[in-house]
C-alpha cells in the first residue's frame, strides 16, 4: 500500500476550497451516478487522461464500498464521496458505513475472474492511496492523482 498526505479529509475542520462532497446511496447504482458526478465537477479542469484514471479508480473504490461495507448491506447505507482539487494533484475519498468481516487490501487478480481488480488497480495507478478505519464513523479509501 503506499502512503501520503491527506488533503481535504472529511475530519479536517477546514476544506481546501476545491473539495466536493456528496452522498450516495449504498447500492449499485450509485456507483456510475459518482462517476457522472466527479465528471461534470472536473471535466475541463483536468487533462482526459487524468480524468479517466480518476473515475476509473472512483468506480472501483465506490463499488468496494457498496459490496464489502455496510453501506451496502444496510436499508439506509450510505457511501459518501469527497474530490479534491489541489495543486498538482486530484485527492478522492470514499467513506462508508465500515464492516466487521472486512478490510481493504490488495488482491492479485486471476486472469480469468471477474472481480478482485479494484485496489489493485489503484495501487497501480495512484500516486498515493491508503484507508482508515473507525469503529463508530465506518472506514474510508482515498486514493491521489497527479494532475
Amino acid at each position: 500500500m503506499r502512503s501520503g498526505g491527506r488533503l481535504g479529509h472529511h475530519g479536517d475542520t477546514e476544506v481546501l476550497p476545491h473539495t466536493w462532497r456528496r452522498e450516495f446511496p449504498g447500492e449499485g447504482a450509485s456507483i456510475p451516478e459518482a462517476r457522472v458526478w466527479a465528471r461534470e465537477l472536473l471535466g475541463g479542469r483536468v487533462a482526459a487522461p487524468i480524468l479517466d484514471d480518476v473515475l476509473l479508480l472512483l468506480s472501483e473504490v465506490v463499488t468496494n464500498a457498496v459490496t464489502h461495507s455496510d453501506s451496502g448491506r444496510t436499508l439506509d447505507g450510505r457511501v459518501t464521496v469527497y474530490v479534491t482539487r489541489a495543486p498538482g494533484v486530484i485527492h478522492v475519498e470514499v467513506v462508508d458505513d465500515g464492516s466487521a468481516t472486512s478490510a481493504p487490501a490488495v488482491q492479485t487478480p486471476e486472469a480469468d475472474s471477474d472481480g478482485g481488480r479494484g485496489l489493485w488497480l489503484v495501487d497501480l495507478i495512484a500516486t498515493a492511496w491508503g484507508s482508515h478505519h473507525d469503529d463508530e464513523a465506518g472506514g474510508s479509501v482515498w486514493f491521489q492523482v497527479a494532475d
